[in-house]
């Protein structure tokens, strides 16, 4: 008898994890690209701005071409950091058509070398794309002088006290 139970038991319970399994839906597979969407072609996806003076121009141009058959839209291009600020081209650009991503590097961060990302996001086909510059500024040719430490302040003698 106490096989029999547990014979039941045991089939319910497949049955019963058998039927949950079948209501969880299979996970989509992922749609097919747009042949349609927009393409984003980079000349180069990688700026070096080799050895640069302190302070010197920090902009540099990511030039590229619309190769889909539908206008290009950037919804957002952002920097890796606070010193790399791109500026990406507000209106959509047409297929076949050229237009660049201009990028600022804040070259007064002398004597160090960089390497850092853009990233855009886009309606092209992929959607994301990252994008890199490179290089070392040269440290400041007149660094600020250093702080003196200020003398220590005078103070009065104390007022004797009386007992």
């Amino acid at each position: 008898m106490k096989k029999l139970v547990f014979t039941a038991a045991l089939f319910a319970g497949m049955l019963f994890a058998g039927n949950v399994m079948a209501q969880t839906p299979a996970p989509e597979a992922p749609a097919p690209p747009d042949p349609n969407a927009p393409v984003m072609k980079f000349e180069k996806d990688t700026i070096d701005y080799g050895n640069v003076d302190y302070a010197s121009d920090g902009y540099r141009y990511f030039n590229f071409t619309n190769t889909g058959k539908e206008p290009l839209i950037i919804k957002e291009a952002h920097g890796s950091c606070g010193c790399t600020i791109p500026t990406p081209p507000k209106e959509p650009i047409q297929p076949g058509q050229t237009a660049q991503i201009k990028v600022h590097y804040d070259t007064q961060r002398g004597g160090q070398s960089f390497f850092k990302t853009v990233t855009v996001t886009s309606n092209a086909n992929p959607g994301t794309k990252m994008l890199y510059i490179k290089g070392f500024v040269k440290a400041n040719p007149n660094p600020p002088a250093p702080a003196t430490p200020a003398a220590p302040a005078q103070t009065a003698p104390a007022a004797p006290v009386a007992h």
